[in-house]
């Protein structure tokens, strides 16, 4: 699906929920949202929040959405493997595997999206309890929240275009 489809079908799923829903009728205490550790994934992630924020927002205010924060990298060498989720921790990964001496013969494998990961690797490194890492979502500030969800989502592409012009120098996670 195209993201102008994604914002479509959940434009049209939020008609008339926020004014039905309660927290009290949520069958589910932990909301996940998983998606791919490059930028349309970001960007569908933050449709997704703004569809929560905008319909359901009570759901976030009782700490009940997290987003999964998938691996980017495998580093491997013959039986050990591990996973990286930026190039820091592969380096990392690269010098045990390597012995201090370089490369070597270590493998490493980039993973754009979750698709490419074959079941139990996506198990193993996003989806299992015991080893996955989840990130809460909070809200300090509803007001600047509803501010930058408008900006960001919003028609109008002026405000949009100067909001990334001035905090593009503060981006960390950048997958071209």
């Amino acid at each position: 699906l195209s993201n102008e489809e994604i914002r479509t079908i959940i434009t049209a799923i939020g008609t008339g929920i926020k004014d039905e829903f309660t927290l009290e009728s949520a069958r589910y205490h932990k909301i996940i949202i998983m998606t791919d550790a490059d930028i349309d994934g970001a960007h569908i992630r933050t449709l997704l929040l703004t569809f929560f924020f905008r319909q359901m927002q009570q759901l976030i205010d009782a700490g009940y959405i997290y987003i999964a924060q998938p691996r980017l990298y495998r580093v491997a060498k013959g039986k050990h493997e591990f996973y990286a989720y930026d190039e820091k921790e592969r380096e990392s990964y690269m010098e045990r595997l390597g012995n201090g001496e370089g490369r070597g013969s270590v493998s490493i494998q980039r993973y754009k999206g979750l698709g490419e990961m074959n079941p139990p690797q996506l198990w193993s490194t996003t989806m299992d309890p015991e080893r996955r890492t989840l990130l809460r979502v909070g809200m300090e500030d509803a007001v600047l929240a509803n501010d930058v969800f408008q900006t960001l989502m919003g028609d109008e592409v002026e405000p949009r275009r100067a909001f990334i012009e001035a905090n593009a120098k503060f981006v960390s996670n950048l997958d071209i």
